[in-house]
C-alpha cells in the first residue's frame, strides 16, 4: 500500500516539474520573440533620422511633420512593455505616412538615390516588424494557451505564471506604411 502511495506522488511530482518545464520554455520562446521585435524596431528608430534629414533637405519648411515624426520615434523608443508599445508604435507609424505624403509633393526627392535607398530600407524594415510581431503573437498564444489550459493552468497558478498581451495595432494601422511612390 506504501509503494502506491509513493508511486502517485512520485507521479505527480514528476507531472509538475514537466508542466513546469514546458511553461518556462513556453515564456522564454515568448521573451525571445519580443527581443526579435525590439530588434526590428531599433532598426526602425536608426533609420528614422536620416529619413527626416534627407526629407528635410528638399521640404525645411515642414518642421511640423519632421517634429511629430521625431517626437514620435521619441516616444516608441522610450515605450517599455507590449501594451504601451503598440501604442506607441502606431502614433510612429502615422507620423511616417505623413512624412511619405509629404514627399510625394517634391518630385526631385523621390527621385533623390539617398531617398529611395532609405524608402527601401523603411519597407524593408517594416516587412520585417510585421514577421517579427507575428512570431511573438504566435508565441504569445501558445504560451497563453498553456496557463490557461488544464492540467497546466494549475501548475501555472501555484507558480504564478500569467498570460501576456498581444503586440497588436489599430485597425487603421493593419498594414505597413506606403513607403512606393
Amino acid at each position: 500500500m506504501e509503494w502506491i502511495i509513493i508511486f502517485i506522488v512520485a507521479v505527480v511530482v514528476v507531472g509538475f516539474v514537466a508542466l513546469y518545464n514546458r511553461l518556462i520554455r513556453l515564456r522564454n520562446r515568448t521573451d525571445n520573440s519580443w527581443a526579435q521585435v525590439d530588434v526590428q524596431l531599433k532598426r526602425r528608430y536608426d533609420l528614422i533620422p536620416n529619413l527626416v534629414e534627407t526629407v528635410g533637405g528638399y521640404a525645411a519648411h515642414e518642421s511640423e511633420t519632421f517634429e511629430a515624426v521625431v517626437a514620435a520615434r521619441s516616444a516608441a523608443q522610450a515605450a517599455h512593455g507590449v501594451d504601451e508599445q503598440g501604442a506607441a508604435e502606431n502614433m510612429l507609424t502615422g507620423a511616417l505616412r505623413k512624412l511619405f505624403a509629404l514627399a510625394e509633393s517634391y518630385p526631385e526627392l523621390r527621385a533623390s538615390e539617398n531617398f529611395q535607398s532609405l524608402q527601401a530600407d523603411l519597407g524593408d524594415t517594416e516587412n520585417k516588424i510585421a514577421v517579427a510581431r507575428q512570431i511573438y503573437n504566435d508565441s504569445t498564444l501558445t504560451y497563453n494557451n498553456a496557463v490557461q489550459t488544464v492540467p497546466t493552468n494549475i501548475v501555472a497558478a501555484i507558480a504564478r505564471f500569467s498570460t501576456r498581451p498581444y503586440f497588436e495595432t489599430d485597425d487603421g494601422e493593419r498594414s505597413a506604411p506606403q513607403v512606393r511612390f
